[in-house]
């Protein structure tokens, strides 16, 4: 695969940092692409932090952005909404970032202890998810609200390996006790992948998409007809499905970008 041409999507989390560090080589990669003139576009199912906070974090750790090249499926949430239901009265479980998103979309945002009903339902992660908010969201849901949700990512990784449950886990949470499946914003499904590529202005199949989930990232990004690049752990077996390119350390892809 000729890297010259393209742009680059990367994902975050576990990709270019885990945690509060960074991945080995990233930071190296990216100004060699940077360095060609080729443009980047950071991409995270974040469900609770929109790009300018992340882009505190990334200058933070050392790597070089701009507000413009970050976007979070936070940030893609009250836009979708309004996108595909109009302004609406949206019971909204997450952060505050999240909540503010979707009213700065045009929303009305309903709390759980108000007794209004719901048109939309939203649930991002929230670090403090209760059996208060399950009961109203299940009882909007159940209600005839439609079920969004930011993404559906089981887990949160943090450092040395460990996790925290993620935005994925509440949902399920929802879906038991309603019997309904959510309308996905973030990955792997295409809409968070079209507002990336509407971003950049550039087209899919001259856009590889960089991450380190075969599902979120790789199915994803050729589900929405990217070229993909897998950074796969050490010894990790035969990928399925099939990236364009397997990685185990930045710096190959460095060298692949000089070829």
């Amino acid at each position: 695969m000729d890297l010259r041409s393209f742009a680059f999507i990367f994902d975050l989390d576990g990709c270019v940092y885990t945690g509060n560090a960074l991945v080995p080589g990233v930071a190296r990669c990216l100004a060699a692409i940077r360095a060609r003139g080729q443009q980047v576009l950071f991409l995270t199912n974040n469900s609770r932090e929109f790009g300018d906070e992340l882009l505190d974090k990334l200058v933070r750790l050392g790597i070089h952005a701009t507000a413009s090249e970050m976007l979070s499926a936070a940030e893609v949430a009250g836009p979708f909404v309004r996108e595909h239901f109009g302004p609406s009265r949206v019971l909204v479980m997450g952060s505050d970032r999240l909540k503010q998103g979707v009213s700065e979309a045009g929303h009305t945002v309903i709390s759980a202890e108000e007794s209004t009903p719901a048109d939309v339902v939203v649930v991002g992660h929230d670090f403090s998810f209760d059996y208060k908010k399950l009961v109203a969201m299940a009882h909007a849901v159940a209600g005839g609200a439609t079920f969004v949700a930011v993404n559906r990512d089981p887990r949160l990784p943090i450092e040395g390996g460990e996790f925290l449950p993620g935005c994925g886990a509440m949902v399920a949470a929802v879906s038991a006790a309603t019997g309904a499946s959510p309308i996905i914003i973030g990955k792997p499904e295409p809409h968070i992948f079209q507002a990336a590529l509407a971003r950049l202005r550039h087209p899919a199949d001259a856009t590889v998409m960089v991450g380190d989930t075969l599902e979120s990232d790789v199915r994803g990004g050729q589900r929405a007809g990217l070229h993909t690049i897998w950074l796969a752990p050490a010894g990790a077996a035969a990928a399925n499905p099939q990236p364009d390119l397997t990685i185990h350390h930045f710096d190959e892809l460095t060298a692949a970008l000089q070829r």
